[in-house]
């Protein structure tokens, strides 16, 4: 699955509780090519002020990592100096679950956005959760508007559906549908697609894949090569 170039990596999460631990290994995997320092924690899609909170305790308590909240919920705070000022200073941004809406419509072609995607190309790693995760691609499922949106186009021609059940696949082979896109990636709660330079790609958990809106689905496990099961079913 091909994203934007860079030196740094794109972790993809599927979704889950991280409260309840649904996402306790995908969250060790990532870590372990994160960069040293805080995580930048964005909760734009959520407007969330506890989400934060409760995040910051997690990764404290789980891993002895620092969280610190980059308060994007408005247009206006995408434009922050500030605010740009901390995602410069965190190698890792995390950009937390909610509505891919409101991703979207606040961060889209802003100044705060473009320091993250610079994480990617220079070495530093973004991480995005369910309905952040989806934004990232060619497009989006608008729950506003019913129907397929722009997504921030990190994956060039493809898209995620997270919280994924293979037997509920409609709302995947719909995002398939839309024009430039040709690979569809289905990803279950607490599964993790981790995406590295030179199209280097590491699959935690389980995930399906779709290369046409009325093909069959393509199942990957755990540390199955993503980039080769798009031309080949069978694992290694």
């Amino acid at each position: 699955m091909r994203r934007l170039p860079g030196d740094g990596w794109l972790a993809l999460l599927g979704g889950g509780e991280f409260s309840f631990g649904d996402t306790l290994i995908a969250d060790r995997a990532w870590l372990e090519r994160a960069p040293e320092g805080p995580i930048g924690f964005v909760p734009t899609a959520s407007g969330s002020d506890d989400y934060g909170r409760h995040l910051a305790a997690y990764f404290a308590e789980t891993f002895e990592r620092q969280v610190e909240t980059v308060p994007i919920y408005r247009a206006r705070d995408a434009r922050r100096v500030k605010n740009l000022e901390r995602i410069d200073r965190c190698g890792t941004i995390y950009l937390g679950g909610g509505v891919t809406d409101e991703l979207l419509d606040v961060l889209g072609e802003s100044p705060a956005l473009e320091r993250i995607a610079a994480k990617l190309g220079a070495g530093g790693m973004v991480v995005a959760i369910a309905a952040a995760a989806q934004a990232v691609g060619r497009v989006a499922r608008s729950l506003q508007a019913g129907a397929a949106i722009p997504g921030l186009g990190w994956l060039p021609e493809g898209v995620v559906e997270p919280n994924f059940d293979p037997g509920h696949d409609r709302r995947l082979r719909r995002l398939m549908e839309s024009p430039g896109v040709s690979l569809g990636l289905g990803l279950a709660a607490g599964s993790a697609l981790m995406l590295g330079p030179e199209e280097s790609a590491e699959l935690i958990g389980s995930g399906f894949l779709l290369n046409d809106a009325d093909g069959d689905l393509q199942i990957a496990s755990a540390h199955y090569e993503v980039n080769e099961a798009a031309r080949d079913p069978e694992p290694d």
